[in-house]
């Protein structure tokens, strides 16, 4: 299959997924189930991967950068700008890519192979609004508040490093990171994993969705998912960068 043909059908999917719900409560009873399942079910790993991401950038650039020519708050402010530019937005999205990525294909792929979307289609529901909606906009509605928990995590982490070793004191960590603070940053942090929210979310689903075959067919489509979704998650961030911060 040519890379036009995905890309048609791959709208075409959109199509039918972004319309009105035919029952509102039915919408918002899978709606919540996918915000437990895709949000607070991640905030574990958010925060064991933010915690020692933080921790080692901090000692890393600290450890890196020892030159008497540097000013002492150096370290902090390169692992603040660090996480909330690019490790709590793409390094994060790119992690939960495999985690929540795979899910989603696995479970609607699936079910595409054991027929229960077809029998939704033979009762006529519209299988792609019933399925994909909810998960599209659970992930996009979680992904800030896991973004934002990343950051704190991640910043926490780097202030243990000056708490508990001898690498960087505290006070030098903690003028880094208030030091020429740019609230623009956290924003455009958000707004870019809301946008890889929905990459992420839909290409799994569309994935999921066209998985015909057998429990082979759900394996590969897990995998083209996660592999295709990193790789325009990395496309989509040199865009937004380029559009957001040049």
């Amino acid at each position: 299959m040519n890379i036009i043909q995905h890309i048609g059908e791959y709208f075409i999917l959109m199509g039918k997924t972004l319309r009105r719900p035919d029952r509102w409560r039915m919408f918002f009873r899978q709606l919540s189930k996918e915000l437990e399942k895709q949000g607070l079910q991640s905030v574990l790993i958010v925060v064991i991967v933010s915690f020692f991401m933080g921790a080692i950038m901090t000692m890393q650039t600290k450890l890196n950068t020892s030159n008497p020519l540097l000013p002492t708050y150096s370290t902090g402010l390169v692992t603040r700008d660090c996480i909330l530019l690019e490790f709590s937005s793409t390094i994060l999205c790119l992690l939960l890519a495999g985690k929540v990525g795979s899910n989603i294909a696995s479970e609607i792929g699936t079910m595409r192979i054991t027929e229960q979307i077809d029998a939704l289609e033979i009762m006529g529901v519209n299988s792609a609004n019933y399925l994909i909606l909810p998960k599209i906009i659970a992930f996009m509605l979680m992904m800030p508040f896991l973004v934002i928990i990343s950051m704190g995590i991640g910043l926490f982490g780097g202030y243990c490093i000056g708490a508990f070793t001898d690498v960087i004191t505290v006070a030098d960590y903690l003028l880094g990171i208030q030091y020429a603070f740019i609230p623009y940053y956290v924003w455009y942090s958000l707004v870019k994993t809301t946008v890889f929210a929905f990459i992420i979310s839909s290409m799994a689903s569309y994935y999921g969705y066209y998985a015909y075959g057998g429990a082979l067919e759900v394996g590969r489509a897990s995998t083209k998912a996660v592999v295709n979704s990193s790789i325009m998650i990395l496309l989509f961030n040199l865009m937004l960068t380029n559009l957001m911060l040049n």
